[in-house]
């Protein structure tokens, strides 16, 4: 008897039919993952399972059982759990409070903290969760936040734990500890669903695994039966080969020069003048990447990363050093400044700085460039030459939207990401900086804007590349510069590296002078 099975089922958005008559069956205390590009309908398939979506058509079992779920709860009251893509927390509340949401014991009117706090201690023993049941969700790693999320639904009953993307917010360490918990999840009984577009994860965690193309099952098998080469070819419908990258000259021309950049004070793009006091996010870094080439930044989540990306593209002003383009000095030029001297930025985090979810697709592949022709004439825009540029970029890069004129913020995370890296890419910069270029992509869309920033090389153009992805890094890179709190901690040809060598400097081991 299969845990969950979905039969013909069906759900359409208007004129896009999401799910086309799928079938899907999962059988009890095993991890199946659900496979496929961004589009493909995964997410879509579970949220229905889940109850927040109606079926069109189709029929739903649970334990053998026909079931009909209008909404959540009904799911919840069938084992059926789901921890999102995007956590659903409040922050300020405690993880206890967090946990038993929806579910407090009261006393009287009042929550009975101290009831409350011992379910979640004995859940967390449980299920071998370890978790700081007093602290605040706002001061925990995302992690810790992803472990919150799976207590919610395993305090609720499930049986049956959906989760959407569950790696595309962790670094490399917290992914190993996830695959430890959903392991551990497994022997317990818990039947788990894992939707995801990362074949190296498939392959490491999965028992069986469903393909999913443009909205239907293309595949079924077990996970070890398959080869990634197959993985890939059922989710794009053709063959992905990796693109071969031409030898490295070290001999270009310096583009960026970074001499002595320490930045101290708050986190993010509000600590624009990075003042004198406060932490250190970056001590005394130095590098330069040279035109033909692609420097990697390797280094887990949170040492420094985010402060070099705003340092070199004017977000945010060093506390000492100095910034060089060309030979020029840009260290207290602003972002316009440094954009129209020739640098595009893929940013770390699109929805603040990469997108104007309110705006249409159209009107976002002009940012920045709105008020200069061809998009505009004595201040007039000029709606024939940005739909023209518009329809290029998406047809290019595999945009999918229903029109032009839809808002940017009503398309998935993965397309979203596609129509910054399109509008970037296609301004013909000399320098590029690109933050997490590929994060939340399928491998199609990966593949292609892998190719994107290596013909960019081969034309000449700087590359700066920062990655929470340690495979794209090694594959793209001339040279590796590994980051460890604020710090450039070793620096050298990407073939010197070995994947041991990266995980312990990224973890602070064996840290030495970089070369």
């Amino acid at each position: 008897m299969w845990a969950v099975r979905m039969e013909k089922i069906t759900k359409r958005f208007g004129p896009v039919v999401a799910n086309d008559a799928v079938d899907f069956e999962v059988a009890p205390a095993e991890i199946h993952c659900l496979l496929g590009e961004n589009g493909a309908g995964k997410t879509t398939l579970m949220r229905i399972l889940f109850g927040l979506y109606r079926k069109d058509a189709g029929e739903i079992y649970v334990d053998g059982k026909p079931v009909s779920f209008s909404g959540p709860r009904d799911a919840i009251a069938h084992g059926i759990g789901m921890v999102h893509q995007h956590f659903m927390l409040a922050g300020r509340l405690t993880v206890t409070e967090n946990i038993v949401a929806g579910a407090e014991p009261r006393r009287g009117v009042l929550l009975d903290y101290a009831k409350a706090r011992e379910m979640v201690r004995e859940v967390s023993e449980r299920y071998g969760l370890k978790v700081d049941p007093d602290a605040h969700v706002e001061s925990i790693s995302v992690g810790q936040q992803q472990r919150v999320e799976i207590l919610k639904a395993l305090l609720r009953g499930a049986k049956v734990l959906i989760l959407d993307e569950p790696t595309a917010v962790l670094a490399p360490q917290e992914v190993g500890d996830l695959f430890d918990i959903m392991r551990r999840l497994k022997e317990g009984g818990t039947t788990i669903i894992f939707i995801t577009h990362k074949l190296k994860e498939t392959a490491a965690i999965s028992d069986r695994v469903t393909v999913l193309r443009d909205g239907r099952r293309v595949a079924t098998m077990n996970t070890a039966d398959a080869s990634p080469a197959d993985l890939a070819e059922l989710m794009v419908g053709r063959q992905i080969v990796p693109p071969a990258r031409k030898g490295h000259s070290p001999d270009g021309k310096v583009v960026l020069e970074l001499q002595n950049v320490s930045v101290r004070g708050g986190l993010g793009a509000g600590a624009r003048t990075g003042g004198a006091g406060g932490k250190a996010r970056l001590n005394n870094v130095s590098l330069q990447v040279r035109s033909g080439e692609i420097l990697g930044i390797a280094g887990v989540e949170g040492n420094g990363q985010l402060e070099l990306e705003e340092v070199i593209v004017g977000l945010r002003k060093p506390t000492s050093g100095r910034v060089l383009l060309n030979g020029r000095d840009i260290t207290r030029l602003g972002p316009r400044g440094i954009r129209d001297m020739g640098v595009a930025c893929i940013p770390s985090d699109r929805l603040r700085r990469g997108i104007v979810d309110s705006f249409s697709v159209a009107q976002n592949l002009i940012l920045g460039e709105q008020t200069s022709a061809p998009f505009a004439a004595s201040g007039i825009l000029q709606p024939r030459k940005i739909v023209e540029h518009a329809a290029k970029i998406v047809n290019m890069f595999d945009v999918r939207t229903a029109s032009l004129d839809q808002p940017v913020g009503s398309l998935s995370g993965g397309n979203q990401q596609k129509l910054v890296v399109g509008r970037e890419l296609s301004r013909g910069p000399n320098l590029i900086v690109a933050a997490q270029p590929t994060r939340g992509l399928d491998i199609g869309a990966t593949d292609y804007i892998h190719r994107q920033l290596l013909a960019m090389r081969e034309q000449g153009k700087a590359i700066l590349l920062i990655s929470a992805e340690l495979d794209e890094v090694r594959a793209l890179s001339d040279r590796i510069a590994v980051m460890y709190e604020g710090q450039i901690v070793a620096l050298r040809p990407a073939e010197e590296f070995t994947e041991r060598d990266l995980g312990l400097l990224m973890a602070g081991q064996g840290v030495g002078v970089a070369s």
